[in-house]
């Protein structure tokens, strides 16, 4: 039997310590082998990645790498969790979003999920796509209101809602103090989506109704879904969710509130994308930044922000919707292992129309296996102690402040969101952001890169639509530019019976052409564009027959340079005479007789594939 020494096991005692200097230095030896010569502190910035709001992810985080001391869960700066036991006593409140106009198919949906997993309720109450106040009681049948939360979210008809809600819970004799869930004011909120002025009358009133009589149930919400929905970065969406916040503080310490009964009235509203780790680092980073917040306004005990994270619309396709499972999956992963209180994972057709059972079903069932077969509740703050989530919660955390400052400096939220401020800056995001998912830099898995063109298309019921108005803040998608191009495509094959077709016109072997061929039939496919690579190459000889077999009118030459060099300009000759209208060739541009365009990772993807849509006559 082996026996440990009295002061512990020291593994790796008897190797020294590395040095970042020897470490860059292999970095060196690497990048060297790849024809970049660099060297210290530049082979380190060679492997970082630029994120949004002037943030770096570097390739190597060690101890060195300082970050304010986070706390403790449950105590403030909070940013370690709102609670002490985290979500490790009985996991996050699992809570779907149903937004159904009919009672009757709203309460067979409702009661469905919460009899597989669902803890809480948020309904769509009112408008175009919500259920009738009048049909609250219809749709609440059999849902036993003091153990399932009900979070409403009635824009338009808060007031009448709340009332129906309290009324309900009344009759059903559910106490008072027995009342859970949100009421969902969100006066800002709506203001932001329509263009209007925010009214805080009825949002006020409730909080105070709520304060005295239901210290279980919160009266207004915190959304920053609104600003990410525009186009909004994490630090920005932060930034102006604190505005929100403080914007709301300011209403109801002046109705007569404290502090801290104010702080009690608020829930906020993110949300978590398939970039687990910025989620993680922002829903830490919002908790800090509230507890600040409280801090500054005198009440640091009510600082632990009490957060609902949903899985991010905008990242969700309608092209092969099955990948939105993963993209929700990562999500959820990261709002549970970021601390969030409540997560909403919608379901994987979204984007399409209104869910079905199936879609509902994974929806609920993602948080069910994080939490019960991967164990992701069991730790409180699982993410806590790693160097490179600390450094970004902390770089993250700080780019958030500063932009909460110039909304402040700006008179406020409500001021900033009537001079346009809030709409330019997101604008001016979005705009970067669409270039990169324009190159592909920011891939979209499913519709620019891998896309399935002869995929069968998923059909779902319209859902009615979303609250807006031509002066509020646009709604936006990852895939929207992408779509367009699809849909265009898909008009064609409508009229035509068949889509635009580019010829692969493959040079030499497939050792020499394989890499470049896949990727230029890839971009072609994400345009609706089919390709047809058949014969597996051509040379001069064989080009033009082999074009005008494949029925198309534009043709894409892939090789090595090499082989460029030496045969492009007779193909792409013999292409012309075949009737070619229009010559690519895969690679970095140069002088080939012949070709008129050149397609290569980072090329305007977009711009290509709208111009070739458009030399073919698609409309």
């Amino acid at each position: 039997m082996t026996v440990l020494p009295a002061d512990g096991l020291s593994l790796a005692a008897e190797f020294p310590d590395p040095s970042r200097d020897q470490w860059q230095s292999l970095v060196e030896g690497v990048l060297r082998k790849s024809g970049k010569e660099v060297s210290g502190a530049a082979a380190e910035e060679a492997l970082s990645t630029t994120l949004e709001d002037g943030l770096t992810t570097r390739p190597l985080y060690t101890s060195h790498d300082a970050s304010p001391d986070t706390g403790f869960p449950g105590f403030a700066p909070f940013t370690r969790g709102s609670r002490a036991e985290g979500t490790a006593a009985g996991g996050w409140d699992v809570r779907q979003r149903h937004a159904l106009t009919d009672p009757a198919r709203l309460n067979e949906a409702l009661l469905g999920d919460l009899e597989n997993g669902v803890t809480s309720l948020w309904l769509a109450v009112g408008g175009p796509d919500g259920v009738p106040v009048s049909g609250l009681a219809r749709a609440l049948d059999g849902v036993y209101l003091d153990l399932a939360p009900v979070a409403l979210d009635a824009p338009t008809e808060f007031d009448s809602a709340a009332r129906e809600l309290i009324r309900l819970c009344q009759e059903r004799g559910v106490a008072a103090d027995a009342v859970r869930g949100s009421l969902g004011a969100d006066p800002l909120g709506r203001a932001a989506r329509t263009g209007t002025e925010a009214d805080f009358s009825a949002a006020v009133h409730w909080a105070q109704v709520c304060e005295r009589e239901h210290p279980g149930l919160r009266a207004l919400s915190v959304d920053a879904l609104p600003y990410h929905g525009a186009g909004g970065s994490a630090a920005e969406e932060l930034g102006l969710s604190l505005a929100t916040g403080v914007a709301c503080l300011r209403e109801l310490t002046g109705a007569g509130m404290s502090v801290e009964a104010a702080c009690a009235q608020l829930e906020f509203r993110y949300a978590a994308t398939a970039d687990q780790f910025l989620t993680i680092a922002k829903l830490r980073a919002a908790r800090r930044l509230w507890a600040r917040v409280a801090e500054v306004c005198g009440a640091a005990g009510a600082g632990a922000q009490r957060q609902h994270a949903v899985t991010s619309p905008v990242m969700m396709t309608r092209r092969d919707p099955w990948v939105n499972m993963l993209r929700t999956t990562l999500a959820c992963l990261g709002a549970g292992v970021g601390g969030a209180d409540s997560v909403t994972v919608l379901p994987f057709d979204h984007a399409l129309g209104l869910p079905d059972a199936f879609a509902r079903r994974i929806a609920r069932n993602t948080s069910t296996i994080l939490m019960e077969e991967s164990h992701l509740a069991r730790v409180v703050d699982p993410a806590g102690g790693s160097w490179y989530v600390e450094r970004l919660t902390d770089e993250l955390a700080s780019a958030a402040w500063s932009f909460f400052q110039e909304i402040e400096r700006a008179g406020g939220q409500a001021a900033a969101l009537r001079s346009g401020m809030v709409g330019e800056r997101l604008a001016a995001t979005w705009a970067a952001r669409s270039k990169d998912l324009a190159r592909r830099k920011e891939p979209v898995t499913g519709v620019s890169e891998f896309p399935q063109l002869s995929e069968r298309p998923v059909e779902r019921e319209p859902a009615p639509a979303a609250p807006g108005a031509p002066g509020g803040l646009p709604v936006v998608r990852r895939d929207e530019a992408f779509e367009t191009l699809r849909a265009r495509s898909d008009a064609h094959l409508a009229a035509t019976g068949s889509r635009p077709k580019v010829f692969i016109a493959a040079l030499g072997d497939p050792a020499a052409h394989t890499a470049r061929a896949s990727f230029a039939s890839n971009l072609f496919l994400a345009g609706g564009i089919e390709t047809v690579h058949d014969p597996v190459s051509v040379d001069a000889s064989s080009a033009a027959g082999a074009f005008t077999a494949s029925g198309a009118t534009a043709a894409c030459l892939c090789s090595s340079d090499p082989l460029y060099a030496e045969h492009a300009g007779a193909v792409a000759s013999a292409l012309r005479s075949a009737g070619a209208g229009q010559v690519f060739l895969a690679g970095r541009p140069g002088e080939y007789a012949g070709v008129d365009s050149y397609v290569f990772a980072g090329c305007d993807a977009i711009a290509v594939l709208s111009s070739v849509l458009d030399r073919m006559g698609v409309a």
